[in-house]
C-alpha cells in the first residue's frame, strides 16, 4: 500500500479519462479513497508554472474532490499547505500522451510530482504514450498501470526524487509489456519554425519519430514496453 492519504492530479484537468483511470485503479488495488486535487481546466504542457500574483479559486465538488483553477504545481501546493496537511503520497496522471526525455521539463504532469518532491511528498508521475492517429484503450491503460506502480511498489522509496511512468500504446496482437527501469533520454525533441508576418511560428515535430538513444525511456516506450525512470532533483 502507498502511504495515506494520496492526492490524484494532473494537468489533463479534473475531468480527464486518465485521472478516472488512476483512480479507479488505485481503488482496485485496495488503497484507501484518493483525494483528486487537479485542475478546472486543461494545462498540457504548463512545466512548472506557479500562480503567485492572483487568487486561485477552488470548488470542493464532494468530499473527495477539489477543482482548481490553476495550475498542477499549485494544486500540489495547496493540497500539501492547505486542503489536506497530512498528505503522504501524490499520484500526477495519467497523463494523454507521453511525458519521457526532455518531456519532463515541459509537462505539468511531471512538474506536480517534481513540486511534491521539493517538500519531501513521495510521489508518482505517469503518462500514456498515444501512437499517431490511434484511439487509447483505458482498459488497457489501467492494465499496465497496475502493473508498473506493482513494480514500483517494491522498490526502495526515493528521498531526494520520484517515479516517472510512461506506458506503451499497445494493440490488440501485440506481446505482453516488460518492465525496464531505465534513464531519461537526452536527445531533444524535433523542433522547427515557420516563417511569419513579423517573426515566427513553432512547427510541431513528429513525436513519435524523435531521436533517442536505445535503452532509454523513449527507445523502451517505443518498443512497446514500460518505461519506469528515477528522476533526481
Amino acid at each position: 500500500m502507498f502511504p495515506n492519504p494520496i492526492i490524484l492530479t494532473n494537468d489533463d484537468g479534473v475531468d480527464a479519462p486518465g485521472l478516472q483511470t488512476l483512480l479507479n485503479v488505485l481503488l482496485e488495488e485496495g488503497e484507501s479513497q484518493p483525494i483528486i486535487v487537479a485542475p478546472e481546466n486543461q494545462l498540457s504542457g504548463c512545466s512548472h508554472y506557479a500562480t503567485v500574483d492572483k487568487t486561485i479559486n477552488v470548488t470542493k465538488r464532494d468530499d473527495h474532490t477539489y477543482v482548481v483553477q490553476g495550475s498542477p504545481v499549485d494544486c500540489v501546493r495547496l493540497a500539501i499547505k492547505e486542503l489536506v496537511p497530512e498528505t503522504a503520497f501524490i499520484i500526477s496522471g495519467i497523463n494523454l500522451g507521453g511525458n519521457m526525455g526532455h518531456d519532463i521539463y515541459l509537462s505539468g504532469t511531471v512538474a506536480a510530482a517534481r513540486e511534491a518532491t521539493f517538500h519531501r511528498v513521495p510521489a508518482i508521475s505517469i503518462s500514456q504514450y498515444v501512437r499517431p492517429n490511434q484511439d487509447i484503450d483505458w482498459k488497457s491503460t489501467a492494465h499496465l498501470a497496475i502493473r508498473a506502480l506493482r513494480a514500483v511498489k517494491k522498490e526502495k522509496p526515493l528521498v531526494d526524487g520520484f517515479w516517472n511512468i510512461n506506458l506503451p500504446h499497445l494493440e490488440p496482437r501485440d506481446p505482453e509489456s516488460q518492465i525496464a527501469f531505465c534513464a531519461c533520454c537526452t536527445r531533444p525533441l524535433p523542433v522547427g519554425y515557420g516563417h511569419k508576418k513579423g517573426g515566427y511560428a513553432y512547427q510541431r515535430g513528429f513525436y513519435h519519430k524523435r531521436e533517442h538513444l536505445a535503452g532509454t525511456d523513449v527507445g523502451v516506450c517505443f518498443r512497446g514496453d514500460i518505461a519506469i525512470s528515477r528522476i533526481y532533483l
